[in-house]
């Protein structure tokens, strides 16, 4: 029976178990969007996963959905990104970066005073969208993200050809392999959702023509980067950010089917109305596993147990832990072990220095039998 512990083959990776760290937004990087050493020290704490998938990662200054996030399209960027994979491999460990594009779940603050971009000016909805920012007195808050104006066609292949750039730098910084951030209302879902993408050009009305941005995305980071070394994060019931799909089942497997085409490692399989405890997970693996041939790894609401015995039911290949990664460092050694887990603190999530970020602790070493 599989399990976390044993190893898998992703893409052209052995990796030495099946527990990956989910991508976990902590807002640390500095104004510039530059990794700084606490986040080379982070991720290095957590090398024993067999995967890191790093926080969302901004493509470019457009892209900002939280203040204070990483990004990967500059020069200092990527020397900022090329010093914590320097650390992780010392450490052992494998990243992907994750690729992100907030579109319309932004606002003016994050964007000097630009309007957030978005497939269709659908501003009814702001209430609903998270973007978050840095306040002046030090904590990190939930602000009103501003009304979004509609790409015009030469922005959206603008904006594929950022992801481009992402990847290429992804791979001048020594990063393992990158995650296309396909869910939680970002801006490739808002392209799939006919409820928030109104367009009626090539990138609008038909399921083909909703599909067709995340499609190009996806062949522009492959230009740059072998489909064993990309994922795709997917959330076909997502409340959250309010990207809506009457029809989820329908897109999903025609979705699933174009990126299995590809031959790229993994889908990442987010179930975020978990959070809200309403799971879908069940019938999100229903859609993905029969029409997707790679790895699957499962996301949202799991726990080690839980975790296992979707790995033991063959409707996923891997697990990630997100809230479980802040407050353990040292997971793979707890689950080896049974635990005990360390409880994360939720006031640390967002910003701030090393306190809730380095400073968890790992566990005493095992005692050798006598």
């Amino acid at each position: 029976m599989t399990s976390l512990l044993d190893p898998i083959r992703l893409g052209d990776l052995d990796l030495p178990n099946r527990i990956a760290m989910a991508p976990v937004t902590r807002a640390r990087a500095g104004h510039d969007g530059v990794p700084t050493s606490d986040t080379a020290a982070y991720y290095a704490q957590r090398a024993s996963a067999g995967l890191i998938v790093s926080e969302a990662v901004n493509i470019s200054a457009n892209s900002a959905a939280f203040e204070l996030a990483p990004g990967l399209y500059d020069a200092a960027q990527v020397a900022g990104w090329r010093r914590v994979m320097e650390s992780v491999h010392a450490a052992g460990g494998r990243l992907f970066a994750q690729l992100w594009h907030g579109g319309r779940v932004s606002s003016y603050a994050l964007l000097d005073g630009r309007a957030p971009l978005a497939p269709s000016a659908v501003n009814d909805d702001l209430h609903l969208l998270q973007a978050y920012g840095a306040l002046a007195n030090g904590f990190y808050s939930r602000i009103a993200a501003s009304p979004a104006r509609e790409m015009s066609t030469t922005e959206v292949y603008q904006a594929i050809d950022e992801y481009r750039i992402a990847a290429r730098n992804a791979m001048r910084a020594g990063i393992d392999g990158v995650e296309i951030h396909a869910g939680n209302g970002y801006l490739p879902q808002q392209f799939l959702s006919p409820h928030v993408n109104r367009r009626s050009d090539l990138f609008g009305g038909t399921l083909v023509n909703r599909v067709r941005f995340l499609d190009l995305v996806l062949h522009a980071v492959l230009d740059e980067i072998p489909a064993n070394r990309v994922g795709v994060r997917l959330s076909p019931f997502a409340g959250y950010n309010n990207a809506l799909d009457p029809d989820a089942a329908n897109t999903y497997v025609y979705v699933a089917r174009l990126l299995s085409a590809t031959g790229i490692a993994y889908i990442h399989a987010a179930d975020t109305n978990a959070w809200s405890g309403a799971p879908d997970m069940q019938r999100i693996l229903a859609i993905l596993r029969p029409n997707f041939g790679g790895a699957i790894i499962a996301n949202g609401g799991l726990d080690p147990q839980s975790g296992g015995a979707l790995l033991a039911s063959r409707m996923a290949d891997a697990v990630s832990f997100g809230r479980s990664f802040i407050a353990n460092p040292d997971l793979v050694e707890r689950v080896r072990r049974g635990g005990p887990y360390n409880e994360p603190d939720p006031h640390s999530f967002y910003g701030g220095g090393a306190r809730g970020y380095l400073d968890y602790p790992a566990l005493a070493p095992a005692r050798s039998p006598v």
